[in-house]
């Protein structure tokens, strides 16, 4: 009996749900902006499906990612909640086989997932839905698994920006109706560099056993505190462009944007953070806030509209 409880405290650790969040939000945005431009409310059917692509899409991507960096994760003795892995092959609560196999299932029912949204929605846009997600699976493919293996070469963080900070929203938005030709791209131009300054920061930590792996993450490359710094500075540059971006879905700066800028400030003044200090959770916490507050008091502001 105590068998299953276990097993059941695995799957949930090796599902990191508190990564959710960062999935969710982006396709909210997007639908929310895709209703909008069509001129109707959000249609909830639409907005439930489009959510479980976001939760598959999720799953695929933490499990798919621990059978690839399970050889790093070994070596990790500096991980967080937000980096490193789950744990759960490390620990060997979970075989590789297992994982790989929910990796699978998952990629394949958000496929399918995909294929239903579209034909439902039953316009010339409508496949885009299936080719999207595609895309998200193969920029995962591109950044953990042979030949490209963008994370280990470099790259892998401008990987995670494109598919958080574009191809979700754009999913999103044509799943409520939206019409490509008219996406306020603007808006992606204004979030962009708050999701890279994100994806940065989680390899702030995993910085030593990415190092001795050969991964080539911007902290291995520059070190933390410059990794650090690049992280405020393209927080920065989005708080600079949300005129223009907030401006292209009919927004304009407020009160919102307050908190991104309090998270940044603390990205800057966590020092000295080296990895496996807790000013350094602090530090990757403030950065994924800004993100997240980022692109939340936009979601909330096109909701009260």
């Amino acid at each position: 009996m105590s068998a299953r409880p276990g097993a059941l405290r695995a799957w949930l650790d090796a599902s990191r749900l508190a990564s959710q969040p960062s999935i969710a939000l982006p396709l909210l945005l997007g639908q929310l902006v895709g209703a909008r431009a069509a001129g109707r409310p959000l249609d909830v059917g639409t907005l439930a499906a489009v959510q479980l692509f976001g939760l598959l899409d999720q799953l695929f991507i933490v499990y798919a990612n621990d059978v690839a960096d399970q050889e790093t994760d070994r070596r990790n003795r500096t991980a967080t909640p937000f980096s490193g892995g789950s744990r759960v092959l490390v620990e060997g609560r979970l075989s590789p086989r297992a994982i790989g196999a929910a990796a699978v299932v998952c990629a394949a029912a958000l496929v399918a997932v995909s294929a239903a949204l579209a034909a439902a929605l039953a316009t010339a846009a409508a496949p885009l839905l299936v080719l999207l997600a595609i895309a998200a699976l193969l920029l995962l493919w591109a950044y953990s698994y042979p030949p490209l293996r963008l994370s280990y070469r470099g790259g892998g963080e401008l990987l995670q920006m494109v598919g958080v900070g574009a191809v979700l929203p754009l999913y999103g938005y044509i799943a409520q109706g939206g019409d490509p030709a008219r996406f306020p791209f603007a808006l992606l131009a204004f979030l962009l560099p708050s999701h890279l300054g994100c994806a940065i920061a989680t390899a702030l930590p995993d910085e030593p056993s990415d190092r001795a792996s050969g991964k080539r993450t911007l902290p291995v490359r520059v070190g933390g505190e410059r990794a650090a710094r690049c992280v405020v500075l393209l927080n920065g540059l989005s708080l600079v462009l949300a005129p223009v971006g907030l401006g292209a879905v009919g927004l304009s700066p407020g009160a919102g944007l307050l908190a991104p800028a309090a998270a940044a400030l603390v990205v800057l003044l966590a020092r000295p953070a080296p990895p496996g200090s807790r000013l350094l959770l602090v530090r990757v916490a403030a950065a994924g806030a800004a993100t997240l507050s980022l692109v939340g008091s936009t979601v909330i502001a096109l909701a009260a509209r």
